[in-house]
Parts: structure tokens; sequence; C-alpha cells
């Protein structure tokens, strides 16, 4: 087994010696440590890559170094090896499915400790108005940044392996995919970053020495530890940070093993970061789906739409449409990472390779494709597990047979609705790859990307919102996107269903000032030769007055998407209204709808509530972006505001 010695010169430098012939004795007397190469060959790395894994196993100090290949073997090792550790269990039902039971204090994304790092705050997060606390991000100085980092990273994996996970966001050599290398004490976190991003040797041989991103993560626990974590899960919730360091493309989280905290391919890098980039590089990196619809007449369109949480994206990227011969094929249910090309035409990649779903709500009446992507192959965590080795989450009560007996999340054995406390977390997830979904796109993998016709906006929105609208022109599309709003399940300091701001529901997620991307989406409104996709919103959440859906949704979701894509054609099927171009009477394809709808009820536009809406995001661009605002925006809630006066 070569050994290599990670060594510091008095003057500070590192360099690396081959140690196979040193005696233990004189590594102990040298005061270095030995660092054992336990799986591939870092020699043969490239330099820029190399010079980053020496200087971080110098900070972090792990016992082994294992580069990662991406392969079967390769897997088949770490699933073994969490399996002794009690880390995961298999799930005898299905094939190669595994389930996970996390610290029950690391179970979901952790916002308030995830950080930009910048030498300006403005860069990072809008000045708000006097007095108010902003909401579009967390900015943390250099100096903070760097006393954080003292005070975690250096020995946080003594007695741990560093794993080397070279992967690629997107197809491996596409023009519009981009490199990470992440670095991580978690066998968990590997297993799952090869579901979810291109793993492996070729993507080291496609970098060259070409930029990418660094990843650092740790469970922020070193061995040998003083207490037995909870579940095999070694975490430390209060130590955690998640932090993103844009001038170096850099992103290092400390404490939590699971999610978004972790797989830091995800949201840390194809949003935050990614995001950074595309302004950089005059593209857009966003938390948008992308899908194809076909019609009868065989002519196919690819869309893409961002919704909030809670609001069916998963389920309209997977969708069976109930329209006659149509049929909708799923490029990507998360991350969409777009760019114009030469001919003027945006081009959409999904630069994920698997799906991280919430399991509980899934099932075979709400999302079959879903259910069916993940028999096999799939890392489940934090769900309920049945007795004849299966899984469960609310929702499935149907599915599973009577004399079956459930094991909760928490361990609870024998578990029944009546206990009080729900089965699976509510964040409990499915990892699975992409490419099990039945109906994954011919083109998901298309370097050049799919070209997109429409953008879609939307959220969950109770009262006053159309089933569907358009807007007028590109500068009003991009204003709908800032300006929306959601119905969410109420954080732990309100009571009650709240309404919140989510602009293109990516709150959470800006890498940059929400103030200067929004100039970036405009810019694009400005240049000359450039096919621009029409914009909509939708909305497939209104309520009646009894508090009952009016519109039944999932499948029947396609008869809006066939009217968005005949307006793309240039139909003539939409009316002018206040807010946007609603349908035409008649002009939405009802035809055997499965349950009667009161079209006037779902299209209705009360001034009363739109002359509120107004204020609300008056008050909220005021407080939250304040003096970041685009002049253009303000013009556009300007003339909303003057519409609905005269409605």
């Amino acid at each position: 087994m070569p050994k290599l010695l990670i060594c510091v010169s008095r003057y500070g430098n590192l360099f690396v010696k081959n140690v196979q012939c040193l005696h233990h004795s004189q590594l102990i007397s040298s005061g270095v440590r030995n660092l054992s190469v336990v799986h591939g060959d870092l020699s043969r790395l490239n330099e820029r890559v190399r010079n980053y894994v020496e200087d971080k196993a110098k900070l972090c100090q792990p016992d082994n170094l294992h580069i990662c290949d991406g392969s079967e073997s390769e897997n088949d090792y770490l699933l073994n090896l969490m399996l002794k550790q009690g880390m995961i269990t298999p799930l005898k039902k299905y094939e190669n499915c595994w389930l996970a039971r996390t610290d029950p204090a690391d179970v979901a994304r952790v916002e308030s400790l995830t950080f930009m790092s910048t030498p300006n705050k403005s860069d990072t997060v809008p000045t708000t108005k006097d007095g108010i606390k902003g909401t579009l991000g967390n900015w943390l100085s250099p100096d903070d940044m760097e006393i954080a980092f003292r005070e975690r990273f250096p020995g946080c994996m003594k007695g741990r392996t560093m794993y080397v996970i070279p992967f690629s966001m997107g197809p491996i050599g596409s023009p519009l995919s981009k490199i990470g290398i992440q670095l991580t004490d978690s066998p968990y976190v590997v297993a799952c970053m090869r579901i979810m991003t291109r793993v492996g040797s070729t993507v080291l041989k496609v970098l060259g020495n070409e930029e990418f991103v660094k990843c650092l993560h740790t469970v922020g626990q070193p061995l040998p530890t003083k207490t037995q974590p909870i579940n095999n899960w070694p975490c430390n919730p209060q130590k955690t940070i998640i932090a993103h360091i844009p001038e170096n493309n850099e992103i290092c989280s400390f404490g939590s093993g699971y999610g978004g905290n972790s797989l830091l391919g995800k949201k840390c890098f194809a949003l935050r970061i990614g995001s950074i980039l595309a302004k950089r590089e005059g593209w857009l990196a966003e938390h948008m789906l992308i899908l194809g619809i076909t019609n009868p007449k065989g002519v196919k369109k690819y869309v893409v739409a961002a919704f909030p949480s809670a609001c069916g994206k998963t389920n309209l990227a997977m969708m069976n449409p109930t329209l006659p011969g149509y049929k909708v094929e799923c490029v990507g249910d998360d991350i969409c990472w777009m760019r114009f090309d030469e001919s003027g035409q945006l081009r959409a990649i999904n630069p994920e390779y698997g799906f991280f779903g919430v399991a509980p709500g899934t099932s075979m009446k709400t999302n079959p494709n879903a259910m069916l992507s993940i028999q096999k192959n799939t890392m489940f965590t934090n769900v309920a597990e049945t007795s004849d080795g299966g899984f469960f989450w609310e929702g499935l009560e149907d599915e599973v047979p009577k004399d079956v007996k459930i094991t909760s999340w928490l361990g609870m054995e024998n578990w029944t609705p009546d206990v009080g406390k729900p089965s699976a977390h509510p964040n409990s997830r499915f990892c699975c790859p992409a490419k099990q979904c039945p109906i994954m796109d011919p083109a998901w993998e298309d370097p050049e990307g799919v070209p997109v016709s429409a953008i879609i906006f939307g959220g969950r929105r109770p009262k006053g919102v159309p089933l569907v609208y358009e807007a007028f022109n590109w500068r009003h599309g991009v204003f709908i996107g800032a300006a929306m709003r959601s119905e969410a399940t109420a954080a732990a300091e309100h009571k009650g269903k709240v309404i919140m701001h989510d602009p293109f529901a990516m709150r959470p997620f800006f890498g940059y000032n929400f103030g200067h991307y929004l100039k970036h989406w405009l810019s694009f409104g400005n240049k000359q030769n450039l096919n621009l996709p029409r914009i909509f919103h939708v909305n497939w959440f209104r309520k009646d007055e009894n508090n009952k859906f009016m519109w039944p949704g999932f499948g029947e979701n396609s008869r809006v998407l066939d009217w968005i894509c005949r307006r793309v054609d240039g139909e003539d099927i939409a009316q002018k209204t206040a807010i946007g171009y609603i349908p035409k009477e008649g002009s939405l394809n009802l035809s055997d709808l499965s349950t009667p709808v009161n079209t006037d009820a779902l299209f209705q536009l009360p001034k009363d509530f739109w002359m509120q809406e107004c204020k609300e995001i008056e008050k909220y661009f005021s407080e939250q972006v304040h003096k970041d605002l685009p002049e253009e925006i303000s013009i556009e809630l300007k003339s909303l505001e003057e519409r609905v006066k005269q409605m």
C-alpha cells in the first residue's frame, strides 16, 4: 500500500514524499503525519488538483486518502463499509436499495448557517431599508469567515479517510458543464454524489488544467469521538457552517452530513456558485425543472419552470398527461443551466445526474414515474421501514399490505398513525439515478442542451391568482419572476400558513445581490438577435369559497402546457388583462376533463386582491431590495398598479 508523507518545511511550504521505506519510529521523530493513499494515485492528478488535495489534507489531517474512480466495485466497497459501520441497512425488498437514518439534529438544509463570504457585503445581499432584516441571503465577512474556519477545520478529519470526488455538473465534456472536486470524510456523501453527479476518472481527463470548483466537506467529528454517534451518523450540529467563497470558486461545509449541506454539487455549486459563474460568463443558473412536451402531431417543445417547494415541481417534471396523444418527458426536476447559442436560441441542460426527491407525499397516485424510478439503486434517508424489507412514508397508506409492520425513522417499532408522530421525517429523501426514470427525455444528456420555448413561474396561491397567464414581454416576465409569492407551511415562528415572497423560487439560493441578479436577467432583453422565450405564470392551487381546489392538477396540467405551447406558436387564443394575457373563452382544452371546473372563477381577477398584491410587492421591494432594485422593475410595478386601478 503506497504511503505519502505530507510535510511542511520551516518556511511553510508543503511537499510530498514517497515514504514506503521509512520506519514508523522515523515518522514519529520527524514530527509529521503519515498519510496512507488507500485508493488511486495522487501523483497522477494534475498539479492544480493535487495542490488542492494536499493543501486540505494538511489542514484536515485525515489518516487515509481515497481518490474516487466512480466504479461499481468502488461503490460496492463503500456500501459494505457503511453497512459494517451501522450507517445504512439494506431494503431487501428491492435491488441495491439502502436506508440511512441520521442524527435527528441533522435532517435538512440549514439556511441560517449558510453564508456567502465576499469583501463587499453589497456584492452578496441587497442593502435593505433602515431597520429591516434582510431575507435574500446571508453574508459573512472574510475576517469572520477565517475565524470560523480556524475554530473548525484544523484536524477535523483525524482518524478518518478523505475521499477525493472528481465530478461533472452536466454531461462530461459539454460546453455547458462545469467540474468540481469535492473532498469529504463521509462515505454516505460519496455514494450519493455518485448518484447525483457524474463521478470518475473520465472527469479528471476532461478537466485538464482548467478551473474547477473546490468543495470541502467534513462531518466535523474527528476520531476517536467522545460519544457514540446517534444512529451511527457522525455530525456536529453545534458547529455547522456552509460557506461559499466566490473569489476562490470555493465551498466549505462543516458539521452536517445531509442533503444540500453535504452534497455540494447540488444547491451550493449548481445554484449559489453557479449563479455567480453564470453572471460572469453570460448565462443563467436556475432552480427550475426542464421537460419536453410532444403534441399529437409529433411537434415537441421544451419548457422550464420555477416553483417554490410544495408546489408540484417534481410532479410536473414527471407528469403523465391526460390529454389524448400528448407525451411529457423529463430532462430534469430541480436545477437548470441555460445559455443562448450562436443562433440566439436559449438552450438548457440538467446539471444533475440523479433525483434527490422529498419522499412523503410521493405515491403511485401522485407521481407514478418517481415511484418506478426508485425501485433499485436508491439511497433512502429518514424514511420508515416495513417488516418485509420495504420503505414507507406518509402517502403510501393504500400501497402497503395491512399485515406489514412499520418501523419509523426514529426506530419506533410497530408504528401506527395513532402515535401522533409521522413515520418518516417530513424532509426524508430518495436519491436515485435519473436514467432510471421511465420517461427520461432522449436528449436529457445532449451536450448542446435542449431548446427552450417557454419559461414558467408558479406558486401556491389559494386566492386571486388565475390558473395561467402570460407576460406581455420579457421585461414584464422578469417582473413576474421577481414578484413571485407562494403559500408555505409555516415556519416555527409563524402561526398557520403564510404567503411568502420567493422571487424566481431562488430565495435561499442566490449567490449574489438579488438586485444585480435582476439586472442580469433584464440584460438579455436588451441584446440583439436573441430568440427570447415567452414567460408565463401558473397556479394549480386556487381554492373556492369551500376551501376546495378549483383545478384537479396532476396530469390535467397538460391542458395548461398545451395552451402555453400554442401561444408560443403564435395562436390567437389569449385576451389582455391588467396582469397579463389569459386564455380566451373556450381556448383551454377541457374536453373529457376528470373534474368539471368553473373557468370563470378560475380566471377571475378581483380588483381588491390585486390592489393589495401591488402593495405587498411594493413593500417587499422597498424593504428587501431598496436602492438595488432596477428601475425597470419599479416601472413594471407602477404600470401594473395603474392597470389594476382601471379594472
